[in-house]
């Protein structure tokens, strides 16, 4: 199923708010995330930052984290990608 525009536009807010919300923890680790694009594929392209980037621990933080996050707050979105790892989740 394709996203609409509009559709893309809500799942975005959501996406961003999820985002938001467990910023807070990736800061701590002297981290952050932002969310580049939600495609019409329900594709969430994030992007990390920071100490986010080559920490061994990312792909376990895409998965237990962003991921979940932002599916619980978007279940339009089929999966995640962190287009600076290449790891899709």
């Amino acid at each position: 199923m394709r996203l609409t525009r509009e559709q893309r536009e809500s799942v975005t807010l959501r996406a961003r708010k999820a985002l938001d919300d467990i910023r807070p923890f990736l800061e701590a680790d002297g981290g952050d995330i932002s969310l580049e694009e939600v495609t019409a594929e329900g594709i969430a392209r994030v992007k990390l930052h920071g100490a986010c980037c080559g920490c061994a621990m990312s792909p376990m933080t895409m998965k237990a984290g962003v991921e979940e996050a932002i599916k619980r707050a978007a279940p339009e979105i089929r999966s995640v990608e962190a287009v600076n790892i290449g790891a899709i989740v």
